[in-house]
């Protein structure tokens, strides 16, 4: 819709529009309202547009990804996802990667309070972390992003303001609620979740959720065990809370 058909919308809503007899017409002002909530200013983007939704933590994992999309619940954790509204499944998947530091934080009750991945917001050419990119519709990721600041509104992303400032705060307080923007892939904007400052202390994962990461790296990277041991041992979180000897064996199950 126009800004000047959804302008003549709120016209009509207004106490000077000539001959709307507003408060005798409740199916009216009801269609009127569905109207308005549909076409409102804040999301005149079009929701169908594809972006690029970069994963690096357990949601590089394909199985695990599409219970955002389409509802469920993931092994080894203790959520169920609700899903998105368009449970429409991704365009396409490529591996890919983050010019950011990964780390582990904060304590998730869905994974036994263990931390939980981020990547750092300062982007450093010599930092390399591992994710997975996913083609889902602008629409798509506004429920992704809801269900990963578990918020139960609406929520409004403006994708345009997230290119030109290069991220956006969609919520706050919330661990996942910075939208970075990452560049472009075939001509498509590429996004990903992370929290607003580069969190401290660094919190242990378990051992389901480094076996999630683990498979889902292999899943869209094809790498090998060790090219994964030497990937993770350094990251903090893991350094210093698991012997080498441990790591080897949860990537290795």
């Amino acid at each position: 819709m126009s800004n000047r058909i959804y302008s003549q919308l709120l016209y009509l809503t207004s106490a000077t529009a000539p001959g709307w007899a507003f408060s005798k017409c409740p199916a009216e002002r009801k269609a009127l309202n569905v109207a308005c909530y549909f076409f409102r200013p804040t999301i005149m983007t079009n929701l169908q547009d594809k972006v690029w939704y970069a994963c690096y933590g357990s949601n590089i994992l394909e199985e695990r990804f599409l219970c955002y999309i389409k509802g469920g619940q993931p092994k080894g954790a203790k959520t169920t996802y609700e899903g998105c509204r368009n449970k429409t499944l991704p365009a396409d998947n490529e591996d890919f990667y983050i010019s950011s530091e990964l780390y582990f934080a904060k304590e998730s009750n869905n994974w036994d309070n263990g931390g939980v991945a981020f990547v750092r917001t300062l982007f450093e050419p010599q930092a390399s972390t591992i994710g997975r990119i996913y083609l889902v519709t602008k629409g798509q990721l506004i429920d992704i992003a809801r269900q990963e600041t578990n918020t139960k509104t609406e929520l409004t992303i403006d994708f345009d303001k997230a290119i030109n400032d290069s991220s956006y705060i969609l919520k706050r307080p919330s661990w996942y609620g910075n939208l970075l923007y990452l560049g472009r892939q075939n001509e498509y904007p590429i996004f990903t979740l992370t929290n607003e400052n580069d969190l401290q202390p660094f919190t242990k994962p378990n051992k389901n959720y480094i076996k999630t990461i683990s498979k889902g790296i292999k899943e869209a990277h094809n790498f090998d065990d060790k090219t994964i041991f030497e990937y993770l041992k350094t990251k903090g979180g893991i350094k210093d809370n698991y012997t080498d000897q441990e790591l080897i064996e949860i990537i290795n199950e």
